[in-house]
């Protein structure tokens, strides 16, 4: 299995203090300019050589739609340059502006250039390093090939080049070109069909990426599992025809960390990967159960945040868990009210075979605890509870850290990839006691839910480690999401990226 995750590497970013001039206008075939709204006199100004035809053109438009900020317009030379004009409110959300440069990033790909001049006019420093991001980042995605198996394939995105004007100072981009390739690799993941995408051949992926990307890794296959009596994760694979389930532990080492004596703060990311999730003996119908194989984003995400701080240099040791598996139909499948053990020794009565994320998560969880990461993310495609609570444009979060909701919401409105928090108030466990066992699976009721799975998986995390877990209610949306054009949007890579640069998380330190 070959995955270009790295298409988008091959995209050159130059980046110029300079305006450009009437000569390099006619040189392309396409032009992406991006002005104030409103424009301003010194800003048309800026444009070089047909600044009075596109703003006649532009309030021309105005005119005849008072609410419009874009012109498409042909500039009068001898080459037709397209020209893609967009006005931008500054104050705008950084949601509001990935979302305006993916419908301007669709405009781009409709002509499919090789090359594209864009430039900023009119903007200080700190809002045009914004607007950059937010259109590198709708541009990249936009050229990043998804999985097709059409007898006649579409045509591959030509672009090799994208010339930046307008800005007095360059912008470090390097977060967003590792942040690009790990939410493509996250994204074609996702898309596989679930006869190409199995635990087999997922982990054989993982593999060779881990060889070429420097990673340690080991697969705890379902013997090992057996061994560290993983209940949990077992009873969902059993009924599994092939015995491919288990769980990858990859490990990164940075650089600098290597020789030294001293141990730093170590992140632990943990992925949910059913390949392809049936509900089991509670049987899903045919609605729900179409897109399932989607069902191992959390894994997808996981490994593409890991790719990407591996792009990055990043300065802290990172243990990544993948729960891959199945989740099956069969005369060994697991059924209602079976009792299993967890590996830290919890019971569990099962109530629903549907609710399999919590199961495989519950004993990942709890070996990721084992090596007392400072910091453990978790990411699952887990609960219908989240997505009708915030529809799929957020994602929910939950912390056992009360005083870091506020650093999770803020990372979602810096990089645009929007959450919410939810409670995990200890009452909630009233919902979960079973007669028999320590713990309830779920409830047949559907209450709350999204909270009940994650106060079951907290019982799974060491109550020293600052935990984050990430509903990913966003994982898909029709139509795309914010800079992401197609509709599995790998939600999480961007987001992780801001918690930990941005927003410092590994520096924190919580009550």
């Amino acid at each position: 299995m070959q995955i270009p995750y790295n298409h988008s590497e091959k995209v050159k970013l130059n980046q110029h203090t300079n305006r450009p001039d009437s000569k390099q206008m006619d040189a392309v075939q396409v032009a992406l300019l991006l002005v104030p709204k409103p424009p301003a006199k010194a800003d048309w100004e800026q444009i070089p050589g047909y600044a009075e035809t596109l703003k006649s053109r532009y309030r021309q438009q105005q005119r005849l739609h008072k609410d419009t900020s874009r012109l498409c317009t042909d500039l009068p030379n001898k080459s037709g340059t397209r020209v893609i004009l967009q006005a931008v409110d500054k104050n705008a959300t950084m949601f509001e502006l990935l979302t305006t440069a993916r419908e301007l990033a669709a405009e781009v790909h409709q002509h499919n250039p090789t090359a594209l001049l864009l430039q900023l006019a009119g903007f200080e420093q700190a809002t045009g390093a914004r607007l950059l991001e937010a259109l590198a980042a709708a541009l990249l995605a936009s050229v990043c090939p998804m999985p097709s198996y059409k007898s006649e394939q579409d045509k591959p995105a030509t672009l090799k080049r994208i010339d930046c004007y307008g800005l007095a100072d360059k912008v470090d981009l390097s977060q967003l070109r590792a942040e690009t390739a790990g939410n493509h690799l996250a994204r074609w993941l996702a898309a596989l069909p679930p006869n190409e995408l199995t635990p087999a051949t997922y982990r054989k992926f993982v593999s060779k990426l881990a060889a070429a990307e420097g990673w340690k890794m080991q697969f705890l296959d379902t013997r090992a599992l057996l061994r560290k009596k993983a209940g949990a994760f077992l009873a969902v694979c059993q009924g599994s025809p092939a015995d491919d389930a288990g769980i990858v532990h990859l490990t990164y080492t940075p650089k600098r960390h290597r020789t030294g004596k001293n141990t730093p703060r170590k992140l632990a990311l943990v992925g949910k990967g059913i390949c392809f999730d049936t509900g089991g003996v509670n049987i899903k119908p045919a609605k729900y159960m179409n897109g399932m194989h989607e069902d191992m984003q959390g894994s997808a995400v996981a490994l593409g945040t890991l790719l990407a701080l591996t792009r990055l240099n990043f300065k802290y040791p990172v243990d990544c868990w993948l729960a891959l598996a199945e989740n099956d139909i069969g005369s060994k499948a697991y059924k209602p009210n079976d009792v299993v053990i967890a590996s830290n020794g919890t019971s569990i009565e099962v109530k629903h075979t549907d609710a399999e994320g919590r199961m495989v998560l519950a004993d990942t969880l709890a070996l990721a605890s084992k090596a007392r990461p400072k910091l453990l993310i978790d990411y699952a495609t887990l609960t219908g509870a989240c997505i009708y609570s915030l529809s799929s444009r957020y994602s929910g979060v939950f912390s056992n850290r009360e005083t870091l909701n506020s650093t999770l919401t803020m990372a979602g409105r810096d990089s645009g990839e929007r959450v919410w928090p939810f409670p995990l108030d200890k009452d909630f466990d009233e919902s979960l006691k079973s007669t028999i066992a320590d713990t309830l699976q779920c409830t047949l009721e559907g209450e709350a839910d999204h909270i009940l799975a994650a106060r079951f998986l907290q019982r799974f995390v060491n109550d020293e480690i600052h935990w984050v877990h990430i509903d990913l209610a966003a994982s898909n949306h029709k139509g795309g999401l914010g800079h992401i054009p197609t509709d599995t949007t790998g939600f999480g890579v961007r987001y992780t990226l801001n918690l930990l640069q941005q927003q410092s998380l590994m520096e924190h330190t919580w009550n």
